[in-house]
């Protein structure tokens, strides 16, 4: 991989090298690698078990009521092990470049150091990768998902403010080309607020995209109303469930209990005159679904399942994680609803997320919608790392 410098290299005397060869130990020359002795002690046992297995294959060693199983697990594992024999092939070019760059030959030093550069960049997107294919997978992160917005303290402002987040929401998934179904919706201050808004939102890995999305969004901005210019603060509260199948999550007949009420507020002249507005219970839960959107008190129930259905599945889901986090004595983005997560700071054109310490100058293309992948993918990231801790733990 070496290009420039290695040429150079080559022309230093044997001696050299060898006196060099493992000077720049692996934490001088990746200090802020994830990939930890106890993760490159797995990669190599996993490196190991796919060698074992090609080498079964290529000598017909393998029964055929296992082969399928072979073969799956093959696959499974040629892309982590082929990422790590990458890693490691830039891990020590960075060694001998480090090397160079310490050796006194000038013109030499400054080559090894472009390279290095290169090299550093291309080891670092390799364990990017490496944590993608390595980290556990969650099953509900390829499913669509129910979205809740509900403004939390901050009177109007908050209302405005879920407005906006909608609007965000909604452009993220135009440009996602996922489908954005509104399910409920209460407004405030004639159209331009929304106390509340339930949204089913239907594409692939929706969920995997957004679920870092639930807690509690600070604004702080100058209201249109505020003639003394004072900033205030406000904040809201967003909801990602993942939307279940029927197989997921079964719920019987005899678990529900089903209220009927006539609708109030605006939606024509038969809402507010017939029963159709639907309170839903979940006994073994007590989990509790309202929905009055439509006329039809069927299409109402229909809904009203879909949310419930998604809250049941999310409510197992947080127990096992829950298990999980308290397993390892971790418990850091938790996820919960009232966790504060971000800021969004209108005067400073600011977005900090406070799960990961990351601010982003950029609040118009973050709230267009356009921007909000360059919060997202770094928190992908960190949390698929966190998830190598149970890898870790298991494995010691």
């Amino acid at each position: 991989m070496l290009l420039r410098a290695s040429r150079a290299w080559a022309r230093l005397p044997r001696a050299h090298l060898q006196s060099h060869r493992h000077a720049s130990s692996l934490s001088a020359v990746l200090p802020h690698t994830r990939i930890t002795p106890a993760l490159q002690q797995k990669l190599t046992r996993l490196t190991q078990q796919h060698a074992e297995l090609v080498q079964q294959l290529n000598d017909n060693a393998i029964e055929a009521s296992n082969m399928a199983s072979a073969t799956k697990t093959l696959s499974e594992l040629a892309t982590p092990t082929s990422l790590f024999a990458d890693w490691q092939q830039c891990a020590r070019d960075l060694q001998e470049l480090h090397v160079m760059m310490d050796g006194g030959d000038e013109d030499m030093a400054e080559m090894a150091k472009d390279e290095a550069a290169e090299m550093l960049s291309r080891a670092e997107g390799l364990e990017k990768d490496l944590i993608m294919a390595l980290a556990p997978r969650d099953v509900a992160d390829e499913a669509s998902a129910i979205l809740e917005i509900r403004a939390g303290a901050g009177g109007d402002e908050a209302a405005l403010f879920s407005a906006d987040m909608a609007r965000m929401y909604e452009r993220f998934a135009q440009l996602k080309r996922w489908k954005w179904e509104v399910l409920a919706k209460s407004e405030e201050l004639a159209g331009k607020g929304i106390k509340d808004l339930t949204v089913n939102i239907t594409g692939k890995n929706v969920f995997g995209v957004l679920k870092y999305e639930t807690g509690v969004h600070r604004v702080q901005r100058v209201p249109a109303t505020e003639s003394q210019g004072r900033i205030h603060t406000s904040t809201i509260t967003v909801a990602m469930l993942p939307q279940p199948t029927e197989i997921d999550v079964q719920i019987k007949e005899s678990d529900l209990k089903i209220d009927l009420y006539r609708a109030s507020g605006a939606g024509g002249q038969h809402v507010n005159t017939t029963d159709s507005a639907v309170r839903m219970t979940h006994i073994p839960t007590g989990l509790v679904v309202a929905m009055q959107d439509e006329r039809s008190q069927h299409k109402n129930k229909n809904k009203a399942l879909k949310v419930l259905r998604a809250k049941v599945f999310e409510l197992e889901r947080e127990k096992t994680s829950a298990a999980r986090r308290s397993s390892r004595n971790k418990q850091i983005g938790t996820g919960d609803r009232s966790e504060k997560i971000r800021t969004y700071n209108f005067p400073q054109n600011r977005v900090t997320d406070h799960r990961i310490n990351l601010t982003l100058y950029e609040l118009d293309p973050i709230l267009s919608g356009e921007g909000l992948m360059n919060i997202i993918e770094p928190l992908q990231e960190h949390y698929l790392t966190q998830s190598l801790l149970d890898i870790e733990e298991n494995d010691a």
